[in-house]
């Protein structure tokens, strides 16, 4: 799945076009097999037990992708896409 589609399904960002901004200005890090990358394209891909690292609203936010979803639903719904994980900062 998509990234952008994904962290705009899991309500991390308010639409999708703002979350492909912010993926495309490489502001959102991968972690894949112990390997950390940094995102640069929107269409880039992610699978369960990927984590993500990015800013939102002036704090670093990790997350592990738990599901991808396939749709954007209701905030509790989103909330089971992704387990919110301890950052240093």
């Amino acid at each position: 799945m998509r990234v952008d589609v994904w962290l705009w399904r899991a309500r991390l960002f308010k639409t999708r076009s703002l979350a492909a901004k912010v993926v495309g200005e490489g502001r959102v890090r991968l972690s894949r097999a112990g390997v950390e990358t940094r995102l640069d394209k929107p269409a880039r891909t992610v699978k369960v037990g990927d984590g993500l690292v990015f800013a939102l609203a002036g704090r670093l936010q990790a997350v592990r992708i738990e599901a991808l979803g396939v749709r954007r639903g209701p905030p509790a719904e989103a909330r089971t896409l992704y387990t919110q994980l301890e950052t240093d900062g």
